[in-house]
């Protein structure tokens, strides 16, 4: 590893390690009743989730994030797909899409608290609505801006429609489908929380606003962190896949330049 590498790993590390420090410092000093002191706050974090609250509230929570955020994928590609091969079908489609992409998430809760109740299925389908749009206008944009000279070749080597899809036109398109998955991630995390915290019985944002409710302010620091913890660990792991499956288009990028 070079120096320079060594260099931009500690500076990584150094940086949190610092505002942990400094915020440990200004809590403990500080007497505020909002911000409690960290350690109270750590305390709260190891007694709530290692590991006493995983399986009531952490993997509900995940189950209904990675639902939503699948389902929002599977249906974004497919939908996106067929609007980028059909130009006169996308536009007539696009004022539909960005109507309903720009209605406000929260304004959905009461409609789906009546029309699907308060369990899993609800919060799902309110995380899918929301993050399908981003998926979808990347699909739809990639397929659409697909080289026609790649396309010529396709017909020219008489390759099937499917074979063409899923050979030429998905990896051509790939970049901009990720770029949207990762827009969509943040958004699943958000819709998650804010789901769980009106009418539900478990998952992390239901012991947020629970521990607020009740004044126990540690307990909800601990969710908060636990939240921005979690966030975290899935944008990693989406960087992680996100650069396996494109390693081949990073490396065309450093063959052109």
């Amino acid at each position: 590893m070079s120096g320079r590498r060594i260099g931009l790993v500690a500076a990584e590390i150094l940086t949190p390690v610092l505002l942990l420090a400094a915020i440990a410092i200004w809590t403990n000093t500080a007497s505020s009743f909002y911000f409690p002191p960290l350690q109270e706050i750590g305390e709260a974090f190891a007694e709530n989730w290692l590991f006493a609250r995983v399986a009531s509230d952490v993997l509900p929570s995940l189950f209904r994030l990675l639902a939503g955020f699948l389902t929002a994928a599977v249906l974004g590609v497919a939908l996106g797909v067929l609007l980028g091969r059909v130009a006169w079908l996308r536009r007539q489609a696009s004022p539909v899409i960005e109507f309903l992409r720009a209605v406000p998430p929260p304004a959905l809760l009461p409609f789906t608290i009546i029309a699907l109740g308060v369990e899993s299925p609800a919060k799902i389908a309110l995380i899918a609505f929301v993050c399908v749009w981003p998926i979808l206008l990347g699909t739809m944009d990639g397929i659409a801006g697909i080289d026609l000279t790649q396309r010529d070749t396709g017909r020219s080597f008489q390759i099937r429609a499917m074979r063409s899809l899923f050979r030429v036109e998905l990896p051509a398109a790939s970049p901009q489908i990720f770029a949207g998955m990762r827009t969509s991630l943040p958004l699943a995390i958000i819709l998650m929380v804010i789901s769980e915290m009106v009418g539900a019985t478990d998952g992390i944002g239901y012991f947020v606003v629970q521990s607020q409710r009740t004044f126990a302010l540690p307990d909800m620091w601990s969710g908060i962190i636990l939240l921005g913890i979690l966030g975290y660990l899935l944008n990693l792991l989406f960087s992680l896949i996100e650069g396996r499956v494109l390693a081949w288009h990073r490396g065309a990028r450093e063959q052109t330049r």
